[in-house]
Formats: structure tokens, sequence, C-alpha cells
């Protein structure tokens, strides 16, 4: 057992257990489970300080997304829908659905998926940071990253300086950490269905049935405010959160805000 490094607010994160199909995680506390599904590149670590917070109230579990961490990869075309449907089989090894289900940026398009497709899996959903159908401008940026990232090109400092901006900090630190150890072919993967996959289930947001967190960073310049507010006017049951000052990676440079809304999302009631 390690303690998370770089970061606060953190616990002692346990030796991995793995799925029948390969999907790494840790579980902490017990109670109504909570799934956290973290964003390109990083790995279940980054839900450090949630898993803190949020342990002695609920079965909180944290999971390396495919070919992350230390869970095994899908295919190198593996489309949005097929990480979607990665994590219905996640629940489904987990034994915990339905169940809370909160996504950062790729993440989060994973569990808008999973909330729009098979909603009797989820009882409740957020979306941290997540996109919500891109400008042409902002698409076309993040298609041509994609396709650069297929050719073996790999950037830690670019995506860290858009998440954090100038200035040091231990969670930058951790996070450029993680970045720069994840596996090179599937952040191509990842990063692919990222990049394609901003309006595969925007239609089905009017859908959701159940509580919805829509956070993000007043400064996320991809992840913007106004795609929250957009999604939380669309869901019947949304809500927006936008944590003033922050970009990103909001979950570990604003954890106290952050934990305190994913609270008052997990009070609220499901009918």
């Amino acid at each position: 057992m390690k303690p998370l490094s770089g970061t606060q607010m953190t616990p002692t994160i346990p030796p991995r257990s793995t799925t029948a199909h390969g999907a790494a995680h840790v579980a902490l506390g017990k109670g109504e489970p909570l799934v956290l599904l973290h964003g390109v590149g990083m790995r279940l670590e980054a839900w450090g300080p949630q898993l803190a917070a949020l342990a002695p109230t609920h079965r909180v579990i944290a999971v390396d997304l495919p070919g992350h961490g230390e869970s095994r990869p899908l295919p190198a075309d593996a489309s949005l829908a097929d990480f979607v449907a990665w994590a219905g089989e996640l629940l489904d090894d987990l034994g915990c659905g339905p169940a809370n289900v909160a996504g950062h940026s790729m993440g989060a398009l994973i569990a808008l998926g999973l909330a729009v497709s098979r909603p009797a899996k989820v009882r409740r959903v957020a979306l941290l940071n997540g996109v919500f159908r891109r400008t042409p401008q902002a698409r076309g940026a993040v298609v041509a990253r994609a396709a650069e990232i297929r050719t073996g090109r790999f950037d830690c400092d670019g995506p860290v300086r858009r998440w954090f901006g100038d200035g040091d900090s231990p969670a930058r630190r951790a996070t450029h950490e993680w970045l720069a150890s994840v596996d090179r072919r599937s952040y191509a993967t990842a990063y692919n269905a990222f990049a394609h996959g901003d309006d595969v289930y925007a239609d089905g947001i009017g859908s959701i049935a159940c509580p919805a967190l829509l956070l993000t960073g007043e400064e996320d310049p991809n992840s913007t405010p106004a795609m929250s507010r957009a999604m939380a006017e669309l869901a019947p049951r949304g809500r927006a959160v936008i944590v003033p000052g922050h970009r990103h990676m909001v979950g570990l440079t604003a954890p106290q805000a952050v934990n305190e809304a994913l609270k008052a999302w997990l009070a609220q009631p499901l009918n």
C-alpha cells in the first residue's frame, strides 16, 4: 500500500483489484456505491481527494480506464460507445448497480453515455469538466491533436499547461507524472474517442431522469462553463456548478468545493 504522491487530502491507495474483464479498481468505504471514472491520460489516483472525502459515507470505487493504470486496454479503434459498453460491463462485474457514477473529462463522456443508454444502471450522474457540442473551431483543434497523437507524437507539457495555466503546484507535478507514465497506444485510443465524442450522446441529455451534476472550472478553456450550463438546462434534474478561479483539474485544485458539490448531489432524492 502506498499513499498518493503530490496531492493533499488523499487516503492510502490500497493495491488494485481486477474485474473478470480486466478493469483495475480500488474500493474504499461502505454504503451506496459511487463509481469514479477519470480522464484521458490519468489514473484512479487522480480521485484521491474525493476518495478521502466520500469514503466515510459511501462505497467509493475508483477505476483505471482501459489501458490506463493497470486496466486491460481496448482495441486501438475503440470509439466512445465502446468505452461506454466497457463501463456497463464494469458495473455488472462489480455487482454494484445501479450506482452513482461520476466522471471527469473523458470519464464524463462515458458517464453521460451510461446515463443515456443504460439508465437502469445509474442512480445519479455527475459530469465534471465535461465537453458538450464543441464549436467547429474547437472540434477541429482537438481532432487534429488526436490525429497527431496517433502518429506517435506525445506531449505532456501542452495538456498540463492547458489544465493548470502557469505556476507550479503538487497537483500539477502529480498530473504531469501520471500523464508521462501512461501507455502511449492506449492514450491515443482514448484521446481519439474523446475528440470525436462530444456530441455522441448529446441528444439524450434531456432523457436523463436522475439527479445530474454538471461541474466545471470557471477558467477551463475546453470544458467551458457554457457547456456545463447548457447540459444542466437540458437535463430535467440538472444542476450546474462553476468553481471560480479554477481550470480543468478542479477535483485536485479545488477539492473542497468539488467534494461539497458531490456531497450535495449524492444527497439528492432519487424521485
